[in-house]
């Protein structure tokens, strides 16, 4: 028995806002979290130096600021108003929590076990009040008008009683009970249009914008979720002849950053002086769109650390670019893999270690040492970071008036800056000792040890204070030829002292062959390492002719499984045909058999001539030929 029933409504609303709120609280229970209990290192606000002091209160101020951004507040807020509905909801239920249950006495207000009289009387007055005639247009007086007379005949019908004492409901035995989750007020006249409008906004309106907004944001989105955008930008800008200086400008116009880098009118005085600091030190630019010049003159003020001066909003979109550009650096490595651009891949690694350090093309390595400048530079014999890292702590130069806090920064930076060897195997699967042929399936095994790290330490977070980001160590590890064409590139993201990466491909044709095997790192700028590997590929004919062996043959020649099938059906399907043309041979074969011996041999000699000539083409009966060469005879 249907009834519309407020009760009902209720319980599928907070059905609703469950799924909803669960997830909703789930969500700023973690954010929260995260802000006051989650520890220092796991967000990567660790202090090993003074520097990185400086850098991990910002990450801890960062993680405290992201509970003041307007998507958390909005969602905060959201989420307080629906569980205050939840629980007024909750309360209701309470009161009145059974749904459509079928009370004949509370129907007709009466007390339970009224006598007919008073039964009657409440009847007819219920009925008076509810009867259609007096409630046109008034669906939610019909229904209680139905549910009146249904709970009278309950009451004084017989059978009607009978069946609402065994089963609860006058009709008899139910299958199922239901009641409309739905308000009753979408029954009242008055609210007809508002009714209509509502549906016809979230159904044509609101629903089919939603996914659409959806499906317009994520078809934007390729591997790595850069832009498509991005990759064809990439694709048009990056070539085999690009250098390091063009490629702020590359980063600058990636689609990620064209929204938020639109330069407003009070911050064009501002862009117009920073790049006055850095001009000698950028390339002449390519594009002058607003967007490229503004995103080219930040990245160039964080590679020559001149970001003090720049304005709050402009170093929020400078970090915006920094918190992506990871991401869309690997994905300039991916584009120049495709083009097989071996020199560029390596020059776009290169660039990320310049915007990890915050350091450019004619700074000095040393310089990633903290409270480093050019003036101690001179002081050192070397401007090799490696060599100096080597060099004993008491004979380091460059650290006369240091103070001891500063002395120890440098010494503890070269202590986290790895120090790596590399080595490299050539071999052939299965058998490491044989000699390779073309064709082959090469592998090429290179062994990462990081010296600095003790047995079963791992491989900590960069240590780069000018870089606003945590970053995990990474070796990228790239084997070309000399011809500048790219075997292979992979990023290596293991933390392990000792790391192995295999690189497989297929032998090249005969000769003497010398690759190159790089080993570069996506932090850190100088430590780099670059090793030869040099294979020699015989000639495949000297292998000895492989021979089949004759079980193995036999194998070959057995039917497979599908085409034991196959045959199976062709034989079904022709059965029919067979015994047809089976009866038809049969009797010329007896006709033969008949024949004397210089008739069948006639026969014989007419049928062979027939199949000739049908292989030909010629449908001409050889008969008479036959004949000929008998009379001949």
């Amino acid at each position: 028995m249907l009834e519309y029933d407020d009760n009902g409504f209720y319980f599928f609303l907070l059905s609703a806002l469950s799924f909803y709120l669960v997830p909703s609280w789930h969500s700023i229970s973690g954010q929260v979290r995260s802000a006051w209990l989650v520890k220092d290192a796991e967000i990567g606000a660790v202090a090993r130096t003074s520097d990185e002091k400086a850098k991990a209160d910002k990450l801890k101020k960062l993680r405290m600021d992201s509970l003041k951004q307007r998507g958390f507040l909005v969602n905060l807020s959201v989420t307080v108003v629906l569980t205050i509905l939840f629980v007024v909801l909750v309360m209701l239920v309470q009161e009145d929590g059974e749904v459509s249950s079928f009370d004949p006495f509370s129907i007709l207000g009466v007390d339970t076990g009224s006598d007919s009289k008073t039964i009657k009387k409440a009847y007819k007055s219920m009925s008076l009040l509810y009867h259609p005639d007096k409630n046109p247009n008034n669906p939610a007086a019909e229904a209680k008008f139905m549910m009146v007379a249904k709970a009278y005949e309950s009451l004084t019908d017989p059978t009607a009683k009978e069946n609402f004492e065994k089963y609860g409901n006058p009709d008899g035995k139910q299958s199922l009970e239901v009641s409309i989750g739905l308000p009753s007020f979408l029954l009242d006249t008055s609210n007809r249009n508002f009714v209509l409008v509502a549906y016809l906004i979230i159904m044509v309106g609101i629903i089919p914008f939603c996914v659409w907004q959806y499906y317009s944001n994520s078809s934007k989105y390729g591997e790595k979720d850069v832009m498509y955008d991005t990759y064809s930008w990439y694709h048009h800008n990056l070539t085999e002849h690009t250098v390091v200086k063009s490629i702020p400008e590359v980063l600058a116009g990636s689609a990620e950053f064209r929204q938020r880098n639109k330069p407003l009118a009070d911050e064009k005085a501002a862009i117009q002086g920073t790049m006055g600091l850095v001009r000698s030190q950028m390339q002449k630019p390519k594009f002058n769109h607003p967007v490229c010049i503004k995103g080219n003159v930040l990245i160039h003020a964080h590679l020559n650390r001149k970001t003090q001066k720049l304005s709050e909003k402009l170093t929020d979109d400078l970090h915006f670019m920094l918190r992506n550009s990871a991401s869309l650096i690997d994905a300039m490595i991916t584009v120049c893999q495709h083009q097989e651009a071996l020199r560029t891949a390596m020059t776009c690694i290169r660039f990320g270690q310049y915007m990890t350090q915050g350091m450019w093309t004619k700074d000095s390595p040393l310089l990633q040492l903290p409270h480093f400048t050019a003036k101690e530079v001179e002081h050192v014999k070397t401007n090799s970071l490696l060599e100096y890292m080597k060099v004993p702590d008491e004979e380091k130069k460059g650290l006369k008036g240091f103070s001891d806090v500063q002395k120890a920064d440098v010494l503890k930076t070269c202590e986290i800056i790895p120090d790596i060897s590399v080595e490299s195997k050539v071999f052939v699967d299965d058998d490491e000792d044989a000699k390779v042929y073309e064709g082959d399936l090469l592998t090429v095994q290179v062994t990462l040890t990081r010296n600095h790290l003790a047995e079963g330490e791992k491989a900590g977070l960069v240590h780069a204070p000018s870089f606003p980001f945590p970053k995990q160590e990474a070796w990228w590890v790239i084997l070309g030829t000399r011809e500048g064409k790219i075997i292979d590139i992979q990023k290596v993201i293991s933390p392990d002292r000792v790391v192995e990466h295999e690189i497989k491909f297929l032998a090249p044709r005969q000769g003497e062959y010398e690759f190159d095997l790089n080993v570069m790192s996506n932090a850190y700028v100088g430590i780099d390492q670059k090793l030869e590997v040099e294979i020699e590929i015989s000639d495949a004919s000297a292998l000895p002719e492989y021979k089949v062996h004759p079980d193995d043959a036999e194998l070959d020649d057995e039917p497979t499984l599908f085409e034991e099938m196959m045959m199976a059906n062709v034989e079904e399907d022709s059965d029919s045909d067979e015994e047809d043309s089976d009866s038809d041979e049969e009797e010329e074969e007896k006709g033969i058999r008949e024949m004397s011996a210089a008739e069948r041999k006639k026969e014989e000699l007419r049928r062979s001539r027939q199949k000739a000539a049908a292989a030909e083409g010629d449908d001409s009966d050889s008969d008479s030929d036959v004949e000929e060469v008998y009379t001949d005879k």
